[in-house]
């Protein structure tokens, strides 16, 4: 697992389509390909969070390595370039890449030599460590790295121009001054001597932003030269921060990362897991990061995906358990409720909050429903009644706003106690691609599982006020009716639940995956008999090895491919393509249905083995619909690791 040979990393056309993650609990990253081309806007070794979590810029793109060993020179970089050209080739000195822990490591074969390079962040600070060891020579090698930096927005490439950045001398490094007032980028090191430069590279290719659309170019300014005698068994550590007080002891700063990845696995109690599980335990601590405002300073928050995605309320809480109470962490779980629930707004947490704005967005209607089956998942494993009694007023409260009236038409319909949402030109449910004035799903009436998500909040609340002496008879009430109510969604000629009903144009009997939360949640409106049916329709139509396809194939509006320009990708978003989180739910729902954990299990296993593909060590946003369900979107997606590890862990339970 997660350990390629030189079959895979020295071949640029599978090694490219891999990519590696490191991440500092703030929201900062380092991102890149396993055979070394950058080929996104995002791949960078320093994208530091200058506003945490998110303010995400990309301050050092790469560095161009090379070693001179026994009269030859080996480049170790490898470029792709906007005239199609490949230089240079390192690629091929690529022997092995794995994962420690979660630091990736490359391993390069120089004639008889043999050179590894690790990168990893420091936790909690805008800091990247890249460092080489030479582990075999039969003599010292000198060692040279040219250093590129730029100052943009993650999201962005730019053209430079005449582009003039201030490049000073400091202790051991370089400060590099972008324009005026920009965060100052460190270039340090003291295994080395640096010298200053101020060279341009033009018109650096980004592939896959050419196949989403997107600008495809980008100049690098060269601000650094390293260079170092490096002997055998000796390493030298490079560091890039925005801070002038980073530690530069390389070898104590691994150190405390390999014992945080080594906590990480203790702590979630996957010492005796499999490596692919334990390997996810650690990867579900890369997208919890810190919020913190002068109201909130043990504020925490879930990151949605790398490397685009910032906090999103719906993704945080359907994260939440299996990132932190699946992982030993009930503590993260905890402050991250209480953090949004100094968000709560008319009854809503934010859907997101914006890169380039203080403001949250509440353009949702079930991130708050996930945020209240977040609560039940965590009071369940935890017992904690204090937390439950400091967000209960909270939680009456999203009741009487969603019974009132809220946002957007939100709102519980008198005539039959079902959930109504939607107006012309907003996108309220989870599936929420809109290209311009189009949302391409918009939803509008009431959705299955919003009601589904409904039902299981007012039976959560009926518990809840048991357990903290309250009157429960309105919840109660008000659960019954839903349930109820619910039989309206099922569709006897199909055999399954519609997809929305009361729509502007009626009923939508649509075969998606969103059903399958009405048996999946722990409180189910359902019968036996059509659990087991909407189960067994999801497994014939709509699962695929990596997830479930969000519309059935037989329909027409069905896309198999998820390619294009963002209108072409965002018309297939939720029309065929394949989503990994899914498989959470539909396994659980088949346990449920079945109560076969031999069975169930096996549904998880081609995404477990997907951890050595795409985004190494993690589970993919989504796939193509169809063979051979080609990985898409985020690389990195943490509700795909988070509903991964939920359902393994029901699986174990079952099993035990």
């Amino acid at each position: 697992m997660l350990n390629f040979g030189r079959d895979r990393c020295s071949n640029l056309e599978i090694s490219q389509r891999r990519e590696w993650l490191a991440t500092n609990g703030i929201g900062g990253y380092a991102m890149g390909t396993v055979g070394g081309p950058r080929t996104r806007a995002y791949h960078g070794l320093l994208v530091a969070a200058l506003d945490p979590p998110l303010g995400r810029t990309l301050l050092v793109s790469h560095v161009d390595d090379t070693i001179e060993y026994d009269g030859r020179d080996y480049a170790l970089a490898t470029h792709r370039w906007g005239d199609g050209t490949v230089d240079p080739r390192g690629v091929v000195h690529l022997d092995r890449f794995h994962l420690d822990g979660t630091v990736p490591v490359w391993t390069y074969t120089l004639g008889d030599a043999l050179l590894e390079k690790r990168v990893w962040m420091e936790h909690g600070a805008n800091t990247t460590y890249v460092q080489y060891r030479l582990l075999r020579a039969r003599a010292p090698a000198t060692f040279r790295a040219r250093t590129f930096v730029t100052h943009r927005d993650h999201h962005a490439p730019i053209r430079a121009g005449t582009w003039q950045m201030d490049v000073s001398a400091m202790d051991d490094g370089l400060q590099v001054d972008a324009y005026d007032g920009a965060t100052p980028i460190f270039l340090r090191s003291t295994d080395a001597t640096v010298t200053s430069a101020h060279t341009w590279y033009r018109d650096y290719a980004l592939p896959v932003e050419t196949d989403r659309g997107l600008p495809d170019r980008e100049d690098l300014l060269h601000t650094a030269t390293f260079e170092a005698t490096l002997a055998p068994e000796e390493a030298l550590t490079l560091v890039f921060s925005i801070e002038d007080d980073a530690s530069l002891e390389g070898d104590a700063a691994l150190v405390r990362q390999q014992n945080r990845d080594e906590q990480l696995v203790a702590q979630a109690g996957l010492g005796d897991a499999p490596a692919d599980v334990q390997h996810l335990g650690r990867a579900a601590d890369q997208f919890v990061v810190d919020r913190f405002t002068a109201d909130d300073p043990d504020g925490k928050s879930i990151i949605a995906g790398y490397p685009w995605f910032g906090d999103w309320g719906r993704d945080t809480m359907i994260a939440l358990p299996g990132l932190t109470l699946t992982t030993g962490r009930p503590d993260v779980a905890e402050k991250i409720l209480r953090t949004y629930a100094r968000h709560v707004d008319q009854g809503m947490i934010p859907n997101r909050f914006p890169d380039q704005s203080d403001t949250p967005e509440y353009n949702t209607v079930d991130a708050t429903l996930w945020y209240v089956e977040a609560i039940r998942a965590y009071v369940d494993a935890t017992g904690d009644t204090a937390l439950l009694e400091d967000l209960f007023p909270t939680l009456r409260e999203i009741v009487e706003w969603h019974e009132e009236g809220t946002r957007y038409g939100i709102q519980v319909d008198a005539d039959d106690g079902l959930l109504r949402a939607g107006e012309p030109g907003v996108q309220l449910t989870w599936m929420d691609a809109k290209v311009g004035d189009w949302v391409v799903t918009p939803r509008i009436g009431k959705p299955v599982e919003v009601n589904a998500l409904w039902y299981n909040a007012l039976r959560s609340l009926e518990s809840f006020a048991e357990t903290l002496g309250e009157s429960a008879e309105a919840f109660s009430e008000q659960a019954d009716r839903v349930g109820a109510a619910f039989s309206r969604f099922w569709a006897p000629m199909c055999g399954h639940l519609k997809d929305v009903i009361n729509g502007p144009n009626g009923d939508k009997p649509r075969l998606r995956p969103n059903q399958l939360f009405a048996v999946s949640l722990p409180h189910s409106p359902l019968s036996d008999a059509q659990q087991k049916a909407v189960v067994d329709t999801c497994a014939a139509h709509l699962y695929t090895p990596h997830g479930l396809r969000s519309l059935a194939p037989s329909h027409s509006d069905y896309v198999s491919t998820y390619q294009g320009d963002r209108e072409h990708r965002d018309g297939a978003y939720h029309q065929g393509t394949v989503w990994s989180w899914l498989i959470g739910p539909f396994v659980k729902a088949h346990l449920r249905v079945y109560e076969d954990p031999a069975t169930a299990r096996s549904y998880l296993a081609p995404l477990r083995r997907h951890l050595d593909g795409h985004g190494v060590g993690n589970v993919s946003e989504i796939f193509d619909g169809d063979a051979p369900v080609t990985p898409r979107g985020t690389p990195a997606q943490a509700w795909g690791v988070a509903k991964l590890l939920e359902a393994w862990a029901a699986v174990r339970d079952a099993a035990t």
